[in-house]
């Protein structure tokens, strides 16, 4: 065991004497925690609005200011024609157009049907698709308005008549804000890029300048290499979990609602997985460059893509749904956004947890084992 305290050491060494690789350790997680979590951001917090008003009346207008009255309508422009409707939102200027027809009010008054005609710039769905939201709820309780004034009006509605309410509420996110279901997420694609890069890097720079030729020929046995070459990058992976975790309570403040006994339980075994992936890298790369490539592209794109991180997995063809869960990231993502942000514990996750030791162990286990056999 001395020896592997010993590899240990000189691990602590080298990064002692590489500010670079320090600073991306330390300092990297929480600039990229930060600018991720700012930027990352699909809310529609300002929507520009486009009205053509054919009816010109009080009625009209009334309902044009429900949209200016709330926090998500800005009304850019009124236009009297379809040319001008098109040329702003080729431009960009507007995401939505809004057409009050003729003769709005009088089919108000008489009981009519009323078509208000709404056009969406279609190019960008999620904004189209919550902005329809957003009107949704504004015709709704536009409507429920006028029934409740015309019951008041003519005694349409009897008391014992009584109008269905729907009442909703959020739990976990009730803002429904897109940053805090993010931002854990964030935090386990930061552990997944240290673990790995790092790992595949070090071993790789050991290649490069000969000095894992010379740990080779001394009568340190493999497995005490590996381990040694392991336990550094593992206790710098829970530092920067540490770090971030604290970056993302104090700047976004986001609460860790769980345990975080067992988040950082989880993110042990998490490193088995990438640990395993950065030995796997070192095997088959000559060069730094070409293990970055490889981690970037080869395993850390397919990852966040596919691992549910920003794309909703359940809406993925059958076969890529697959190949997502084989990825360790995507149980992690799980557990991590469930101990943050729902507060579960070791009943609710152990079915992740499990399949994440087993995915992790496996991979860990084979790297380990390919490494061992190139070294001998």
């Amino acid at each position: 065991m001395k020896t592997v305290l010993k590899i240990v050491k000189k691990e602590f060494l080298q990064f002692r004497r590489d500010p670079k690789m320090f600073a991306i350790i330390l300092i990297a997680p929480i600039v990229e925690l930060v600018l991720l979590g700012f930027a990352v951001n699909m809310d529609v917090e300002l929507i520009k609005l486009a009205v053509w008003d054919q009816d010109k009346t009080e009625e009209s207008r009334e309902f044009i200011n429900r949209f200016s009255a709330t926090n998500y309508f800005q009304i850019i422009d009124y236009v009297d024609n379809y040319n001008d409707f098109q040329s702003l939102i080729e431009k960009g200027s507007v995401l939505v157009g809004v057409v009050i027809p003729t003769n709005f009010e009088k089919n108000l008054e008489l009981q009519r049907e009323n078509k208000v005609q709404i056009i969406f710039d279609g190019s960008d769905g999620n904004k189209a698709s919550i902005a329809s939201g957003y009107i949704g709820k504004i015709f709704a309780n536009y409507n429920k308005a006028k029934l409740s004034e015309k019951s008041q009006q003519y005694g349409v509605l009897s008391a014992s008549m009584k109008n269905i309410e729907s009442r909703n509420r959020s739990w976990f996110n009730p803002e429904l804000k897109t940053r805090i279901f993010m931002v854990p997420g964030i935090v386990a694609l930061l552990l997944s890029i240290i673990t790995l890069i790092l790992t595949s890097l070090a071993i790789v720079k050991e290649k490069e300048i000969g000095t894992l030729e010379q740990i080779i020929v001394t009568p340190i046995k493999s497995w005490e290499l590996i381990l040694g070459k392991l336990i550094p990058f593992v206790i710098l992976g829970f530092v920067a979990v540490f770090l971030v975790l604290f970056a993302m309570v104090q700047i976004f403040d986001i609460q860790i609602k769980g345990s975080l006994t067992f988040l950082l339980l989880s993110s042990f075994f998490y490193n088995f997985s990438t640990l395993g992936l950065g030995i796997f890298v070192s095997t088959i790369s000559k060069t730094q460059q070409q293990a970055m490539m490889i981690s970037i592209f080869a395993i850390l794109l397919p990852m966040v893509y596919l691992s549910g991180f920003a794309f909703p997995i359940e809406n993925m063809p059958t076969i890529i749904q697959g190949i997502s869960f084989l990825i360790p990231l995507t149980y992690f993502m799980e557990i991590i956004r469930g101990i943050i942000l729902k507060g579960n514990g070791f009943a609710e996750l152990w079915v992740q947890l499990i399949i994440l030791i087993i995915i992790g162990t496996l991979l860990l286990a084979l790297s380990s084992y390919r490494f061992q056999k190139r070294i001998e």
